[in-house]
């Protein structure tokens, strides 16, 4: 019997919020092993011992350019945490505990080549639209008695900010291929198999409705990254990958999606430090409005297209 994505999620799955239950304990370990994987690897490159490691990653984690090749032993720290946190739990409980392949995370059949341009151009048309939500979030206020919790807020995305700003300042091409792989491709597997192909799925599944499924799990892939004063822009992004990822039906299209946006960003930076160009690309102030409304009437056009697309594909038989 065939089966679509919209045909499943009428189907109420018994357990699923006991398997995301049982999700959640394989990231918390992932993340555990990760982290120590990652600082017995940074201690073996730069023949640390346990007393000198705790210096080096506070050094690392506040004054980067202070470290020897700093910036190369952010990009292992990162790259070793991000695959234990996300890609590899999240593989290993698809495979063991739902017992399934990567093509069980496709439920259409390849879509046009049409529909990959599409992706690919809407994603960065969509820039002016989400720069006003990155301006409207980046001037949130909050009430006197929650000062404490804003300062601290803002002290995060100062961290955050200052990391970002070391991390994205390569010169090299060697780099930005490491920083392209390191910070664009394994995020965009990991975080969409992840939060697209597990868990927008199986809450889609329990709650009978892709939409609510597509803006909580966007909510929460926005909310793990721990930036505050980018939680909204990041969740309109999570929710147009869940929306690309439910009418394609292809987990491949909602990655490409991924990648292209934050390697869009990763190169216009790396464009910006060797000087060929003047374009500040993480800036958040907002675009003009003709930009935004622009951006805005192309975007919905090119997202019915893959819509309409989308809903022409055959089905793939699923055994959900």
């Amino acid at each position: 019997m065939q089966k679509s994505y919209s045909n499943l999620v009428h189907t109420r799955v018994p357990g699923t919020l006991g398997g995301l239950l049982v999700l959640v304990g394989f990231v918390l370990i992932g993340m555990a092993v990760g982290n120590i994987l990652a600082i017995i690897i940074l201690a073996l490159i730069t023949s640390s011992d346990a007393n000198s490691i705790t210096g080096l990653l506070t050094t690392l984690f506040a004054e980067p350019e202070k470290v020897a090749n700093g910036w190369l032993l952010m990009m292992v720290l990162q790259g070793t945490v991000h695959f234990f946190s996300y890609l590899l739990p999240s593989l290993l409980y698809w495979f063991y505990m739902e017992r399934k392949g990567f093509q069980d995370f496709n439920f259409k059949d390849k879509p046009a080549v049409l529909t990959w341009f599409l992706v690919c151009i809407v994603v960065l048309v969509f820039i002016p639209v989400n720069s006003l939500f990155i301006d409207l979030n980046s001037k949130m206020v909050f009430p006197d008695f929650l000062s404490g919790v804003e300062n601290w807020m803002r002290d995060k995305e100062e961290q955050n900010a200052m990391l970002t700003k070391f991390m994205t300042s390569y010169t090299q091409a060697g780099q930005l291929i490491i920083a392209l792989i390191v910070v664009v491709l394994l995020p965009a597997v990991g975080e969409e198999v992840l939060f697209r192909g597990i868990i927008q799925r199986k809450l889609a599944q329990h709650w009978a409705n892709p939409h609510l499924a597509i803006w909580v799990s966007a909510a929460i892939f926005s909310a793990i990254h721990f930036q505050f004063f980018g939680f909204l822009p990041r969740m309109i992004l999570g929710a147009l990958f869940g929306y690309l990822y439910f009418w394609s039906g292809r987990i491949s299209v909602a990655i490409l999606a991924h990648f292209i946006n934050n390697g869009f960003i990763l190169v216009m930076m790396f464009f910006r430090n060797i000087k060929m160009l003047d374009i500040n690309i993480d800036d958040t102030e907002v675009m003009p409005v003709t930009a935004i409304v622009a951006s805005a009437v192309i975007t919905a056009g090119i997202l019915y297209e893959i819509r309409k697309t989308g809903n022409k594909n055959p089905v793939l038989e699923n055994n959900n």
